[in-house]
Protein backbone atom coordinates (compact mmCIF):
# COMPACT_ATOMS: atom_id res chain seq x y z
CA UNK A 1 0.00 0.00 0.00
CA UNK A 2 1.62 3.51 -0.67
CA UNK A 3 1.99 5.60 1.83
CA UNK A 4 -0.68 8.28 0.95
CA UNK A 5 -2.97 5.76 1.05
CA UNK A 6 -1.67 4.50 4.55
CA UNK A 7 -2.14 8.24 5.39
CA UNK A 8 -5.88 8.90 4.36
CA UNK A 9 -6.96 5.70 5.86
CA UNK A 10 -5.11 6.42 9.27
CA UNK A 11 -6.70 9.54 9.20
CA UNK A 12 -10.05 8.78 8.33
CA UNK A 13 -9.97 6.15 11.19
CA UNK A 14 -9.62 8.96 14.15
CA UNK A 15 -12.11 11.34 12.70
CA UNK A 16 -13.93 11.41 15.76
CA UNK A 17 -17.83 10.39 16.09
CA UNK A 18 -19.72 13.72 15.55
CA UNK A 19 -17.36 15.14 13.13
CA UNK A 20 -16.40 15.48 9.97
CA UNK A 21 -13.70 16.39 7.67
CA UNK A 22 -13.12 17.37 4.09
CA UNK A 23 -11.68 15.60 1.14
CA UNK A 24 -9.30 18.43 0.65
CA UNK A 25 -8.03 18.27 4.18
CA UNK A 26 -7.80 14.96 4.55
CA UNK A 27 -5.35 14.81 1.06
CA UNK A 28 -3.39 17.98 2.73
CA UNK A 29 -3.04 16.10 5.51
CA UNK A 30 -2.26 12.89 4.00
CA UNK A 31 1.00 15.24 2.07
CA UNK A 32 -1.08 15.44 -1.07
CA UNK A 33 -2.75 19.34 -0.97
CA UNK A 34 -4.09 18.31 -4.68
CA UNK A 35 -5.59 15.15 -3.96
CA UNK A 36 -8.83 15.16 -2.64
CA UNK A 37 -9.62 12.84 -5.44
CA UNK A 38 -7.78 10.04 -4.74
CA UNK A 39 -9.15 10.29 -1.07
CA UNK A 40 -12.24 9.83 -2.90
CA UNK A 41 -11.15 6.85 -4.21
CA UNK A 42 -9.83 4.89 -1.41
CA UNK A 43 -13.00 5.89 0.61
CA UNK A 44 -15.09 4.12 -2.53
CA UNK A 45 -12.18 1.24 -2.84
CA UNK A 46 -11.27 0.37 0.94
CA UNK A 47 -13.99 1.82 3.35
CA UNK A 48 -15.60 -1.87 3.89
CA UNK A 49 -11.95 -3.74 3.78
CA UNK A 50 -10.49 -0.79 6.77
CA UNK A 51 -13.70 -0.25 8.40
CA UNK A 52 -13.70 3.70 7.61
CA UNK A 53 -16.19 5.84 8.90
CA UNK A 54 -16.89 6.93 5.39
CA UNK A 55 -20.04 9.46 6.78
CA UNK A 56 -17.83 11.83 8.27
CA UNK A 57 -16.38 12.70 4.93
CA UNK A 58 -18.00 15.55 3.14
CA UNK A 59 -16.92 18.15 0.25
CA UNK A 60 -15.54 21.26 1.46
CA UNK A 61 -18.57 23.16 1.10
CA UNK A 62 -19.95 20.80 3.74
CA UNK A 63 -22.02 18.98 1.74
CA UNK A 64 -22.49 15.15 1.57
CA UNK A 65 -20.93 14.30 -1.79
CA UNK A 66 -22.86 11.19 -2.71
CA UNK A 67 -25.89 11.83 -5.05
CA UNK A 68 -26.91 8.58 -5.63
CA UNK A 69 -30.37 9.47 -3.07
CA UNK A 70 -30.13 6.01 -1.25
CA UNK A 71 -26.52 6.46 0.08
CA UNK A 72 -27.16 10.19 0.51
CA UNK A 73 -29.62 8.86 3.33
CA UNK A 74 -27.74 6.53 4.97
CA UNK A 75 -24.74 9.26 5.52
CA UNK A 76 -27.17 12.00 6.80
CA UNK A 77 -28.77 10.08 8.67
CA UNK A 78 -25.90 8.47 9.92
CA UNK A 79 -23.96 12.09 10.46
CA UNK A 80 -27.45 12.79 12.48
CA UNK A 81 -27.31 9.87 14.60
CA UNK A 82 -24.12 11.34 15.79
CA UNK A 83 -25.38 14.76 16.55
CA UNK A 84 -24.33 16.59 13.52
CA UNK A 85 -26.56 18.80 12.53
CA UNK A 86 -27.59 19.97 9.02
CA UNK A 87 -28.36 23.66 7.89
CA UNK A 88 -31.30 24.18 5.72
CA UNK A 89 -29.36 24.36 2.74
CA UNK A 90 -28.60 20.59 3.20
CA UNK A 91 -24.89 21.57 4.86
CA UNK A 92 -22.72 21.03 7.76
CA UNK A 93 -21.14 24.02 9.62
CA UNK A 94 -17.90 23.10 9.16
CA UNK A 95 -17.04 25.68 11.75
CA UNK A 96 -19.00 23.95 14.08
CA UNK A 97 -18.39 20.03 13.13
CA UNK A 98 -15.31 20.15 10.93
CA UNK A 99 -12.48 18.32 12.95
CA UNK A 100 -8.94 19.88 12.77
CA UNK A 101 -6.50 17.19 14.23
CA UNK A 102 -4.55 19.73 17.19
CA UNK A 103 -1.26 17.09 16.21
CA UNK A 104 0.18 15.48 13.35
CA UNK A 105 0.28 12.05 14.62
CA UNK A 106 3.81 10.18 13.94
CA UNK A 107 2.59 7.48 12.08
CA UNK A 108 1.25 10.40 9.45
CA UNK A 109 4.69 12.09 8.87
Amino acid sequence: MKPFTEKVITIIQNIPEGNVMTYGQIAKLAGSPRGARQVVRILHSMSGKHHLPWHRVVNAKGLIGMKDDEHFQIQKLSLQSEGVEFLLDGSINLQEFQFHPAIVHEDLK
